[in-house]
């Protein structure tokens, strides 16, 4: 193997794929802008407990850690932005009581891909909102989240909402340990309401629980999902408010294909409440994810009611308009000193002028018009 070859599920991004990723960053971030949305710029590297590895297992197992030469303490890169941009509201941006409405664009590393066609490295942007406990928050971040994806250009987009606190409801009135809860939770993603079934049937759950967890696999499709959710499951308060909030969300967007699945849990995250993704109708896999994390800037000094959503902007790639270069005014290398003056004022006002060296390169192979002098003036005419 040649020692320059990058690791797998690492690639580099090539001029035209760049030029589109900046340009539908900036455009991002333009349309975060107008939303009330600040720009944070956390770092790459932390302390590994301050990346939130040892709450989120999950987390963990993506992070990749070093040692700090400095301080002989472990270091993680980071493998998502969301805890560091709740450390920065619950610690550096704590003299605000009210409302942090905070956005983030940036690359993440991952010891693993997420799949077969998963990169290591995505370029994570996303959007939180904390300081605001009610459904509104959510509400206006799904619809940020959609005109976000809309920038992408991924096509017809489909809702996908879930609930963990039904789930949690349940477990906590069913009286399940922690670890019974999670291994409960890693059946539910399967969908397999019979291995559900025999689990807690194994554990000798009262009749009404054990009923009520295996339906949860059972529960998935369109709006109409939550009447049936009412009809059929315990009638705990935990688990109307749940079903409350998901309706709220289908009633802002009545126009939006909607696929709502009460066992779509997460197993390992920190959201606490409602989660929400966008599918593409041409994407193997979710184009972005969020939900609530109520309290986890607790760990850095100040519980907060959080809500936000993320996704990898190499998603784009391929889908936006091919990122044309600037055109390009050519200047012939013996002219260069005496040109040196309008070079400059070309560039200054937004040019892009290189140096023909006589050979045929990146920068000039397309040149369209040239730099010459013309009665003792440098002008700017088209290249023959």
């Amino acid at each position: 193997m040649q020692s320059w070859q990058l690791p797998e599920h690492i690639a580099d991004i090539l001029p035209s794929a760049a030029r589109e990723l900046e340009s539908a960053k900036e455009q991002l971030l333009a349309l975060f802008r107008v939303h009330g949305y600040e720009l944070v710029h956390p770092p790459m590297m932390e302390y590994s407990n301050s990346l939130l590895t040892h709450i989120d297992a999950g987390l963990s197992l993506k992070t990749i850690r070093v040692v700090d030469q400095l301080s002989g303490r472990q270091l993680g890169m980071r493998a998502d932005i969301t805890p560091q941009v709740a450390r920065i509201d619950a610690h550096l941006l704590s003299a605000n009581n009210g409302i942090n409405r905070l956005c983030y664009a940036g690359t993440v590393l991952h010891a693993r891909p997420d799949g077969f066609l998963s990169t290591r490295e995505p370029w994570q942007v996303g959007a939180e909102l904390y300081g605001l406990e009610g459904i509104e928050a959510d509400i206006e971040l799904i619809d940020l989240m959609l005109k976000s994806l809309n920038v992408g250009r991924v096509g017809a987009l489909m809702l996908s909402l879930g609930h963990i606190g039904v789930f949690r409801a349940l477990a906590g009135a069913a009286e399940l340990n922690e670890q019974q809860s999670a291994q409960l939770l890693s059946l539910m993603q399967n969908k397999d309401a019979e291995a559900v079934k025999a689990q807690v049937n194994t554990w000798k759950l009262d009749g009404m629980w054990a009923k009520a967890f295996t339906l949860l696999p059972t529960l998935y499709g369109d709006r109409v999902v939550l009447d049936k959710a009412r009809a059929l499951l315990p009638d705990l308060f935990a688990v109307g408010a749940a079903l409350d909030d998901l309706k709220a969300v289908c009633d802002a967007f009545p126009a939006q294909d909607v696929h709502i699945d009460l066992s779509e849990l997460r197993v390992d995250n920190y959201h606490t409440g409602l989660l929400y993704a966008a599918y593409g109708n041409e994407c193997h896999d979710a184009v972005a994810r969020g939900g609530r994390y109520d309290g986890l800037g607790e760990y850095f000094g100040r519980a907060r009611p959080a809500t936000g959503f993320s996704f990898d902007l190499r998603t784009f790639i391929g889908r936006l308009p091919p990122g044309e270069r600037m055109p390009v005014i050519a200047v012939a290398k013996e002219d260069m000193a005496a040109a040196r003056e309008t070079i400059e004022k070309l560039r200054a006002e937004g040019h892009c002028v290189v140096i023909d060296y006589g050979i045929v390169s990146n920068s000039s192979s397309d040149v369209k018009n040239r730099l010459t002098s013309e009665n003792g003036k440098w002008v700017v005419v088209p290249n023959t």
